[in-house]
């Protein structure tokens, strides 16, 4: 469902799936929590009545800058990643797609769930691996149709642990933002 907000020079996007759940309260994401909502102040905090939960903590930021053609910078916290398209797409691929990175940032969620799983119960994390898969949509809007996502874990992994495993990895922080998805707002900002 999409709405435009041609007041506010915002778009909303909200999507839904349905799946049963089971999450790991010890874990925590590596990162801290993540903002649910773009504010569009300073300061993203939830505030009564602005319809983000109270339950929310403040935005985290990124920025991402042009480079050149189709390839862009993006600064997190300190830390520089490039993005790009493909040669047939117009790119000159000398980094990930955003939708490849999309996919890895799940990917590599669950590989981080999965490590601290195994770290907690004294399990080695060596040989431990996930992969991903996508498929994009062939209709409109262009979008990721589906991601498989399998985890490799590491030999010699007790087979008794392996449902309690992927139970907790299949619910790390980004699985969960697409299983309940955030509010996205998009619109024009002169400066946070």
């Amino acid at each position: 469902m999409s709405a435009d907000h041609s007041t506010t020079g915002t778009t909303s996007t909200t999507s839904t799936t349905s799946t049963t759940s089971t999450t790991d309260a010890t874990t925590t994401g590596g990162t801290g929590s993540t903002s649910a909502a773009f504010a569009g102040t300073a300061t993203a905090t939830a505030a009564p009545g602005d319809g983000v939960p109270a339950s929310v903590a403040p935005a985290n930021r990124l920025t991402v800058t042009y480079i050149d053609q189709d390839a862009y910078s993006v600064n997190i916290r300190g830390h520089r990643l490039r993005v790009d398209q493909p040669v047939d797409a117009g790119g000159l691929d000398s980094a990930p797609t955003p939708t490849e990175l999309f996919v890895a940032s799940l990917t590599s969620c669950v590989a981080f769930y999965a490590g601290r799983f195994l770290h907690r119960h004294g399990l080695p994390r060596a040989g431990l691996q996930v992969r991903g898969e996508f498929v994009m949509a062939t209709d409109r809007p262009a979008r990721v149709a589906s991601v498989r996502v399998v985890v490799v874990p590491p030999p010699g992994l007790p087979q008794e642990r392996r449902a309690a495993l992927l139970a907790v990895a299949s619910h790390c922080t980004v699985h969960n933002s697409l299983e309940q998805p955030p509010q996205v707002d998009i619109g024009f900002e002169s400066a946070w």
